[in-house]
């Protein structure tokens, strides 16, 4: 019953952001593939509550560490979609965001997330060249970036995801990434 809980819990903290931005009256007036990329990057924030509990080990019935690797290829892919699709229709303000040099302040989390999701990425395909301890300390670093960024990105946006489950998700995805990483980072030190 117990791991019927946890399954069930962990669907709906995924899945009531996304249905409730798929109804939002925002989208009426978006491409699609505007679309696409707004709910990439709404994908992409989801696996950041995904992938510290397949780490810790807390979701029954799977081989945690081993899905951790693939639900970062797919966070990886969710960012390059997410930032394709905005390059789509809007090139000038992807460039702005891609130097730094964005007027709003959510591009800057999103860009500075980004390049965090693909060091991570980086360190992740380097680990066994690197000391443990090192390998550690940089992939935790890169995810404090990548989760900190990335929820200030999603909470300064005024678009398709609303308001109060965007900031609920935020919130779990906080605390469950405080609880793991910590912990993580106890053995590290």
């Amino acid at each position: 019953m117990r791991n019927a809980l946890i399954w069930i819990a962990l669907c709906a903290i995924v899945i009531v952001p996304i249905a409730l931005a798929a109804g939002s009256p925002l989208l009426a007036w978006r491409d699609p593939i505007y679309i696409l990329a707004g709910f990439a990057g709404i994908v992409g924030m989801t696996l950041l509550l995904v992938q510290p509990l397949l780490i810790a080990g807390a979701l029954p019935g799977v081989h945690g560490r081993r899905l951790h690797r693939v639900v970062g290829i797919g966070l990886v892919v969710a960012v390059v979609v997410h930032v394709a699709g905005l390059w789509v229709t809007s090139p000038p303000d992807v460039i702005d965001v891609l130097l730094f040099a964005s007027p709003t302040p959510f591009g800057v989390w999103g860009a500075l997330s980004m390049w965090a999701v693909f060091g991570a990425a980086l360190v992740a395909i380097l680990r066994r060249r690197l000391r443990p301890r090192l390998w550690r300390l940089l992939h935790i670093g890169l995810a404090v970036v990548i989760v900190g960024g990335t929820i200030a990105h999603a909470i300064l946006i005024e678009g398709t995801m609303e308001i109060a489950s965007k900031i609920a998700l935020s919130g779990i995805i906080i605390l469950i990434n405080i609880s793991v990483l910590s912990k993580a980072l106890r053995r590290v030190v």
